[in-house]
């Protein structure tokens, strides 16, 4: 793996740079071999003293990304880590499957190691435990942000009055609201 490693408002230090490479480097344990991988790494600081860290990672069957925001720095990697695991394990699940259907075995993960996830604990994290259905009121984006307040939930469905189409209104980490437009 080759790593590029960027701070925005803050410097990296060797002591960061070895940490992060330490840290994502314990991803390659889940492929049979070393990827060539370029792991693109962005550490960031803001003034009220939170670090964000976004990680990517391009490679020739899926692309692992992941951000965290933290207080601390290292523990935002920490997480970050955390987060690209169960991507990779995710993605692991489904190309096993595939293969297991197809009769053939994937070149790109190893054999499952002991301390993987196995891929029945993974489907069952994919399991649907709760569905809903609603009609979807006629309204505008502001009282979509209200109906959401109301509810106490992050996101909100509903149909625009003047468009017709579903839209969803979301609320943002930074405290605002964002609005999806779907199209068909």
């Amino acid at each position: 793996m080759n790593f590029n490693i960027r701070g925005e408002n803050i410097e990296v230090t060797p002591a960061i740079r070895e940490y992060v490479e330490k840290k994502i480097s314990k991803l390659e344990r889940y492929f049979s071999e070393t990827p060539d991988a370029n792991v693109n790494v962005n550490l960031k600081t803001y003034n009220d003293k939170t670090a964000k860290v976004e990680v990517t990672i391009p490679m020739s069957q899926l692309v692992l990304r992941a951000e965290e925001d933290h207080l601390d720095m290292y523990a935002a990697i920490d997480l970050i880590v955390d987060k690209l695991e169960r991507q990779i394990r995710k993605h692991k699940t489904k190309v096993n499957r595939k293969q297991r259907e197809k009769g053939n075995l994937n070149a790109l993960f190893g054999a499952d190691e002991p301390n993987t996830v196995s891929v029945q604990d993974e489907e069952d994290e994919m399991e649907i435990v709760r569905q809903k259905r609603f009609n979807l009121k006629p309204m505008d984006s502001e009282e979509a942000i209200l109906q959401m307040d109301l509810l106490g939930h992050s996101f909100f469905v509903y149909t625009d009055a003047e468009t017709n189409s579903t839209n969803i209104v979301y609320k943002r980490k930074d405290g605002k609201y964002g609005l999806i437009e779907a199209s068909s």
